[in-house]
């Protein structure tokens, strides 16, 4: 199920500490294929659409994630409608910034006329001012190659950039990076309790990052474990799957740059990236 969450402020603040360069290999040596678990990111090519598919797997039991742009319907998670990539919800404030954002891009969009009426249903699971025909200018809206940028670009803004530069000065790999992006998607950023930032909070009770001294494994089950705590929390996140039978499978496998390839199950679905 596709949960979108308004992005709080700034990420808490945490110690940027630079890793420790690696021994250089005799120049006879061939390159290792055992780099260091931080030496490639989510943020690169690959590793992001390999981080899109697995989200794709939850969220809509799909690893054709750029198929996931005309996307919507109302899940009756409270949050009103769900829609696109990552799930931007009109309950929750993402759904507006994306359409004012694509309005700004280009004015007199077929979305640009629904904005008074996201505007007055932001917090609420209400589709006031949005139905008959908004799910419909939704999917009209994304043939447009703008309007795919401005989904992408939103992702970018709210979702990932701030999970993988948290992720980074918390000293995690691909893995973990991928571990903190998930949360956000689903929890958000803000200040509730289950909130990403609050997630973490609550597992640095329990370990500490790598950035802090502390084990990458231990830190990231730490984390894992305050993330399905946060999910059970709420009916609709209860089913833990994509915790259980995907992330921590990977984790399992000690997997910290998450490698292809790949096997997990969501929701009792096997899914496979080679």
């Amino acid at each position: 199920m596709a949960i979108g969450a308004l992005l709080g402020s700034a990420l808490l603040a945490v110690p940027v500490t630079a890793h420790a360069a690696a021994a250089p290999a005799p120049a006879s040596a061939p390159a290792s294929a055992a780099t260091s678990a931080a030496a490639v990111g989510l943020d690169d090519p690959a590793k992001k659409d390999i981080a899109m598919q697995i989200v794709s797997s939850a969220e809509n039991s799909s690893l054709d994630w750029k198929a996931q742009y005309k996307y919507i319907e109302d899940i009756d998670d409270g949050r009103g409608y769900t829609a696109g990539i990552i799930g931007f919800c009109s309950g929750t404030g993402d759904m507006l910034d994306l359409v004012e954002y694509y309005t700004d891009v280009k004015p007199g969009n077929v979305l640009a006329k629904y904005l008074p009426a996201l505007r007055q249903v932001d917090g609420t699971d209400s589709h006031k001012g949005l139905d008959p025909n908004f799910t419909k200018d939704w999917a009209k809206a994304a043939q447009d190659g703008e309007f795919k940028k401005a989904q992408d670009h939103e992702r970018d803004r709210v979702y990932f950039n701030p999970a993988v530069k948290q992720g980074k000065s918390d000293g995690v790999g691909t893995l973990g990076q991928f571990i903190y992006y998930d949360a956000i998607v689903m929890h958000g950023d803000g200040t509730d309790s289950t909130s990403f930032r609050n997630i973490r909070k609550r597992a640095l009770s329990k370990a500490k990052p790598p950035a802090q001294g502390g084990n990458e494994t231990t830190w990231l089950n730490a984390f894992l474990d305050a993330r399905v705590w946060a999910m059970k929390q709420e009916e609709a996140h209860s089913d833990t799957s994509r915790v259980d039978t995907a992330q921590r499978v990977f984790l399992k496998k000690g997997n910290l740059n998450l490698n292809t390839p790949l096997d997990w199950k969501v929701y009792g679905d096997p899914f496979h990236i080679g």
